[in-house]
């Protein structure tokens, strides 16, 4: 065995220590950094909308450009847009699902950059009958508005992708087709809490992706596996190619469903999903090296480190806005410990192991 070969299986020795013992820390230091600083960077986006009343289109394409997405990379493509489309008989459902505006404005945006074609995917967790989610979640007006079709990925046709996560038993996942065949994925989630994760941003919001008809409502399968362990190697596999994650009302508390609704007025935009991740977990007052699946990501997925990560548009520290975490829920507790300690200077603030 080679030294490169040995350095890989270390690291995936850590990745799967991290995602299944929680064991994100040792000795205060994540175990990300125990071989030594990853030359990892990548550029995040945070734009600023004060609501839905607002024409996204611009708002995107600014980001967009931002990050150095053209034309040339866009021309002729077929784009998929995979929204968080969960509930829509909530008098909540605008802090629960992607929102309608957003995904209009993201369609228009890429329709100016030349895309041949545009697909709306989603495979819901929750309810079965997509035309009833489209016709009451709003998104059947921006098909009818862009000209966008869509896809039930919970029906759709499938082939066998082999683990590339490689942290849970599964050694293959059945995967829609559709995903291969797309040029671009886009992974289009939205700002929330979620009692189990911890937080759902666009490496959770990839679970929708996975076919209801082979892994059950919500995805049982999956859960069984592991819930982090299974958002780790579905985010490995599916290699969505860019993220919008969509905060402009999104969730606080007991999320992705029961939560409360939090005005934050941002969306953040990447081409790597950990660090848009990452990026939106500091919008919200938590520290993403103590989001297991996160803190899992630098080896092989993309950084965290808010060093590794140039920061576009709107300055963190402008948009910061605490979301509640409840001492009730598991996976909260930890993170709400961490949140708030003031450093001896009496001035910065540390969440887990960044100051602020």
């Amino acid at each position: 065995m080679d030294k490169d070969d040995l350095l890989k299986r270390l690291k995936r020795f850590l990745v799967k220590m991290t995602i299944s013992d929680n064991q994100t820390h040792i000795l205060g230091m994540p175990l990300y950094r125990l071989l030594g600083p990853i030359a990892w960077r990548e550029d995040t986006y945070i734009g600023k909308a004060a609501d839905y009343d607002v024409d996204f289109e611009p708002r995107i394409s600014e980001g967009f450009a931002k990050l150095g997405v053209t034309s040339a990379k866009i021309k002729g493509k077929h784009v998929l847009l995979k929204p968080n489309l969960v509930e829509t008989t909530s008098s909540r459902s605008y802090c629960i699902n992607t929102h309608p505006k957003v995904m209009l404005g993201t369609i228009q945006a890429l329709h100016k950059l030349g895309a041949g074609k545009v697909t709306i995917a989603e495979g819901a967790g929750h309810r079965r009958d997509s035309m009833v989610l489209l016709e009451q979640s709003g998104l059947i007006e921006v098909m009818k508005t862009t000209g966008a079709m869509f896809t039930d990925l919970n029906y759709a046709d499938c082939e066998k992708v082999p683990n590339k996560g490689r942290t849970t038993k599964a050694d293959y996942f059945m995967l829609p087709k559709i995903l291969q065949e797309a040029d671009w994925v886009i992974s289009m989630a939205k700002m929330k809490t979620h009692h189990w994760a911890g937080v759902t941003l666009s490496l959770k919001n990839l679970y929708g992706a996975i076919p209801g008809t082979y892994y059950g409502w919500p995805k049982n399968v999956l859960h069984h596996l592991g819930l982090r362990r299974s958002i780790y190697d579905v985010a490995c596999t599916v290699a969505a190619d860019f993220a919008i994650v969509e905060g402009i009302i999104g969730m606080e508390g007991d999320g992705p469903i029961l939560g409360d609704p939090k005005a934050a007025g941002v969306f953040v935009m990447g081409q790597n999903l950990p660090a848009v991740d990452a990026t939106c977990c500091r919008v919200m007052g938590i520290d993403p090296a103590w989001i297991n699946y996160l803190a899992a990501s630098p080896y092989f997925l993309g950084p965290i480190d808010e060093e590794q990560i140039t920061q576009k548009g709107e300055a963190i520290e402008a948009v910061r806005m605490e979301f509640a975490l409840l001492e009730h829920i598991h996976a909260h507790r930890g993170l709400l410990k961490l949140r708030r300690t003031k450093t001896t200077d009496g001035k910065s603030e540390r969440y887990g192991t960044v100051t602020y």
